[in-house]
Order: structure tokens, then C-alpha cells, then sequence
């Protein structure tokens, strides 16, 4: 990067840093730095769930999707907008007359202790390891920047982000969330605007959408009903649904976000303002991916964007080998590149033939420069067993730093660590949380001492931030960072919803039988995922109805015991 891009991203980050610090001063108890003192306004609260669901992993790994696999990801989102009316019309008023610090807290009132504290186990775990691949991001950006060992990286990150979450708590992240997304949308719409104008002069927005459909990378609507396919407008709305539910309605991360509002209706409004807001921000951030695409039709994209390894793998003995699949490499993407021209032209003539031949032609060259690809991948493995052929992750990055204007460069990195830290620092402050209120004052201590319950809070925050980096340091083995979060997610969140939904909607239903209709299910889920089943959205849903249905057969089975 240029001293300009330092300068900006510094400045950026030291601004944030610094304002957040400064607005939670005063947090002398576990009600301010948990919660925040329950005094946020709608906008903060609607800011605030965005940043902390918009992390690194979006702006990283969002366009890399696009770029690979096309805009079918935008599906995934569909469910949104109808989960924060429901959450708005049930949840949100449930937890704020309740006044309860985590979502957990209600699940002992209405059951017993113990099916309290295994919905906050299997939330910890989820959320523990979630939050460790949040840091792993933005440690990629450091490591390609200054050519460092991302593990040196990766501890750096989740060091800064600790120290800054143990100091301000909610407060310091609610109040640099609502800064961290006004510069996130500035960043993006300067990004889309410039990867437009660094296509060619004859192709401009509308075209470079129908070069990339013609590339069978633009639909991003699918109606067919295939459990073997992840992105579908039924996975997204009905298994979208579920996962969206139980990941505002029942992750601390985000359910401590809409706790902080001032009433009700601030905490309402928060929600239903991220439901509008965040489908478009989604879809607009892969288009972005769509028109990297697009760029590198018509210049040449490197082998592999990792640069870092293919530094490494040159460097060793297999340097021939790699030599000789850049050469296929380069003349594969000159013959494209005329087929490219073609095909633009053909647009522009509305000639239906010559469109399609373009099209047969760019498909066969994707299916060669596929194995140009693979040949470089086990080239990769033989040099070194343990290395990453994924570099989906680094597309977007590497279009960045090569080819954006000096200044912007800075910028758009200043925007991947500002969505790092707010998901971070969220993510680290509802493990903290539900550590001290619903594992240690009701498995340890119950005695009330505010000063003693805010230091242990800060001491947990610390902890977890430990564990993050660990889980942080085997992240680069987990492929696209965006999947395996949402992957991991769906392991958990449709168990825990479904628990929820047992507490709100079946009252006769005890404490045993979901307790145990939770475990079992679990075990459903993870059987159904181990051997791919069904992917991973639907995994939701069935996580969500096996507690119910469980949960009642078991309830009838116990009352007929007893008479």
C-alpha cells in the first residue's frame, strides 16, 4: 500500500478506536457494560445488529463467492425481512419486560435450570468458535499487506480487539458501530463506482451484468426444490427463516445489540430498519464481486490470489512446474479474451447465434482453466501438505490492493477491520455475558456485588478472546470464510430456536422433555450434516421442529407415566 493508504487506514482506525473509548467512559457496573444502560435510540440499536452480522467475513468473502460460484448466494437473505417482524412481535417485548441480561435467562423461568444452561453451552460453542473466525479475516488482510506469517498477524488482531472490548464493553460497541457502518456504505458505494469505471470505456453496468449472466454467474434466483442445493429461494426463505430467527432471537451477540435500546419500540425499529436495509447491502456487495468478475475478462487475473503461497511454492523446487502453468495459464486467458470481445460485440448487435457460441466457448474455457487450477492445487500439496489451495478468500482483496486508486485502497481495508472489530467485539461481549449471568451467578455465585461482577466480565472477555485466537489460528483450513460461519451456525441455531419456540408457543411442555429433546436433536443435526444429507439452511429447520416435535411426544409420554 502507498503512505497515502496508511495514513487513511490509521486515521480511520484510530478515530474509531478512540471515539468508542471515549463515549463508554463512565460503564462502573454490569448493567452499562453489558447492556449499555439500556439508553441507545433505534438507529443505534438497527446500526448496531448490522455491524455485528457484517463482518470481515462479508466484505472478504461475499465478492469471492460471487467471483466463483455467481450472485446465488443473495438467496440466503430472503428470509430476513420476515424474521425481524416476527422477532419484533414476540421476542423483543418478551425479553425487555422481562429486563433479563442474555436471552437465556427467560428459558429458566420457564423451564428449570438445566435446559437454561445447555442452550448457553451450545451458544458458547457456536459463538466461540463463530467469533474466532471473525479474527482470522482481517488477519489475512495484514498478513498479504506486510508479508508477515498470518499466525503473527492473527494474534495482533485478536489482541487489539480485546484489549478494546475488556475496556468499553457495549457501550464502545454499540456507539463505533453506528461510525464503523456509515464509513462501511461510503467504502462500498466508492468501490462499485470505481470497479465500473476500471472496465473497458464500451462496457458499462447493464453490459458487464450480461457478460457475467452469458458466464452463467448472474442468477441469483432459483425456484427449484432441491435439498442437495444450498442456494434456493425455498432454502432462503423457509431455512433462512429458521436460521435468521434463532440468530437474532436467541445469539447473545445480537440479542445484547437490541437489548441496549432505550424501550420497545427503539429495539423494534432497529430491527425492522436492518430487515430493509441489509438484504440490499448484501446483494449489492456481491454485485461488486460480479463486476470483479467482469474485470478480469478483459485483463488478466493471476494464477492464484493467494500471493503469498504461489511466492512460496516458486521459491521451492517446483519452480519449472509452476512456470510452465503460468505460460497455459496466460494463453489460455489471450484466447478467452478475443472470445470475450466477441461476445460484447454480439451484445451489442442483440445477435442471439453468435451470443450463444460466446457462451458454449467461455464455458469450455472455465472448464479448462479448472484444471490448470487443480494441477496448480496438488502442485501445492505436494510441495506442502498443509497448504491452503483455497484463495477465495483473497479475490477481492487482491483486486484491492493491485488495482484500486491510492487513498481508496486504505479505505476499503480500513472498512474489512471495522466490520472485524465490531463482530468481534460483539461476539466477544456476548460470550462474556452469558458466561458470567447464566453459567457462573447461577452455577458458582449468586452473591450481587456489581464491582466484583464487572471485573469478571472483563476477565471472561479476556478468556474468550484467548480461546478466538486459537480457534483463529486453524481458520485458513475452513475454505470460504462466509460458508463455514453460516455452516457452523446452522449446527446450533435451529436446536436452540427450537427450544425458544417450545417456550413461547407450547406451554404445556416441562423442562425435561426439551431438555432432552434438545440433545437428541442436536444429535439428529449433526448425523444429517456429517453424512450431507441435506445442506446446511435446511439443517435449520429441522434443528427447529425435531425440539418441538420431540418435546410434546416426550411431554405425552411423561404425563401418561404419571397417571
Amino acid at each position: 500500500m502507498s503512505g497515502a493508504d496508511w495514513c487513511v487506514l490509521v486515521f480511520t482506525l484510530l478515530g474509531i478506536i478512540c471515539y468508542g473509548i471515549y463515549r463508554s467512559r463512565g460503564s462502573r457496573n454490569i448493567d452499562g457494560y453489558l447492556l449499555g444502560d439500556k439508553s441507545l435510540p433505534w438507529y443505534h440499536v438497527c446500526f448496531s445488529v448490522m455491524a455485528t452480522q457484517a463482518s470481515a467475513i462479508t466484505f472478504l468473502s461475499a465478492p469471492g463467492l460471487a467471483y466463483t460460484s455467481g450472485m446465488g448466494f443473495a438467496q440466503f437473505y430472503f428470509g430476513l425481512p420476515l424474521a425481524m417482524i416476527v422477532l419484533s412481535i414476540t421476542f423483543v417485548p418478551m425479553f425487555h419486560r422481562l429486563r433479563v441480561f442474555t436471552a437465556y435467562e427467560f428459558l429458566e423461568k420457564r423451564f428449570d435450570l438445566k435446559t437454561r444452561a445447555i442452550t448457553a453451552i451450545l451458544f458458547l460453542i457456536q459463538r466461540g468458535v463463530s467469533t474466532g473466525i471473525t479474527i482470522y479475516a482481517p488477519a489475512v488482510i495484514l498478513s498479504s499487506i506486510l508479508h508477515l506469517d498470518i499466525q503473527y498477524t492473527t494474534v495482533a488482531i485478536g489482541v487489539l480487539v480485546i484489549c478494546y472490548t475488556m475496556y468499553g464493553g457495549t457501550k464502545a460497541v454499540s456507539h463505533t458501530q453506528l461510525l464503523q457502518m456509515s464509513i462501511i456504505f461510503i467504502g462500498l458505494l466508492l468501490a462499485g463506482v470505481t470497479v465500473v469505471y476500471l472496465l473497458p470505456k464500451d462496457v458499462g453496468l447493464i453490459k458487464a451484468i450480461h457478460i457475467a449472466g452469458k458466464s452463467g454467474k448472474a442468477k441469483a434466483i432459483d425456484f427449484s426444490f432441491d435439498w442437495n442445493n444450498q442456494y434456493t429461494v425455498w432454502s432462503g426463505l423457509i431455512g433462512g427463516l429458521f436460521l435468521q430467527l434463532s440468530y437474532f432471537g436467541t445469539d447473545q451477540s445480537q440479542v445484547g445489540r437490541y437489548l441496549t435500546g432505550s424501550s420497545i419500540r427503539d429495539s423494534r425499529l432497529g430491527l425492522l430498519m436492518n430487515g430493509l436495509l441489509k438484504v440490499p447491502m448484501q446483494f449489492f456487495i456481491l454485485l461488486i464481486g460480479l463486476l470483479v468478475f467482469v474485470y478480469y475478462q478483459y485483463h488478466a487475473p493471476p494464477l492464484f490470489f493467494n500471493g503469498q503461497a504461489l511466492e512460496e511454492l516458486e521459491r521451492g523446487p517446483y519452480r519449472e512446474e509452476l512456470l510452465s502453468l503460468h505460460s497455459e495459464h496466460e494463453a489460455l486467458f489471450a484466447e478467452k479474451e478475443k472470445v470475450v470481445s466477441e461476445l460484447s460485440v454480439a451484445l451489442d448487435r442483440n445477435d442471439e447465434e453468435a451470443i450463444n457460441v460466446a457462451r458454449e466457448r467461455l464455458h469450455e474455457f472455465g472448464d479448462k482453466n479448472g484444471e490448470i487450477q487443480e494441477q496448480l492445487h496438488q502442485l501445492m500439496k505436494v510441495g506442502n501438505a498443509r497448504a491452503d489451495t483455497n484463495d477465495n478468500n483473497y479475490i477481492f482483496l487482491h483486486f484491492v490492493t493491485q488495482k484500486m486508486p491510492k487513498g481508496l485502497v486504505g479505505l476499503l481495508i480500513a472498512i474489512v477491520f471495522l466490520a472485524s472489530m465490531g463482530a468481534t467485539a460483539s461476539g466477544l461481549n456476548a460470550l462474556a455475558s452469558t458466561s458470567v449471568v447464566d453459567i457462573y451467578k447461577r452455577l458458582v455465585s449468586r452473591k450481587v456485588n456489581d464491582r466484583l461482577d464487572l471485573s469478571l466480565s472483563r476477565w471472561m472477555t479476556l478468556g474468550w478472546g484467548l480461546f478466538c485466537i486459537g480457534v483463529a489460528l486453524f481458520a485458513q483450513r475452513l475454505g470460504n470464510l462466509l460458508e463455514a460461519v453460516n455452516i457452523l451456525g446452522s449446527l446450533f441455531y435451529g436446536t436452540i430456536l427450537g427450544i425458544f419456540m417450545v417456550a413461547f408457543y407450547l406451554k404445556k411442555v416441562g423442562g425435561s422433555a426439551t431438555f432432552v429433546a434438545a440433545i437428541i436433536s442436536e444429535l439428529i443435526v449433526v448425523i444429517c450434516w456429517k453424512y450431507e444429507i441435506m445442506t446446511f439452511l435446511w439443517l435449520n429447520l429441522l434443528g427447529c421442529l425435531s425440539v418441538m416435535c420431540l418435546a410434546t411426544i416426550l411431554q405425552a409420554l411423561q404425563a401418561k407415566k404419571i397417571q
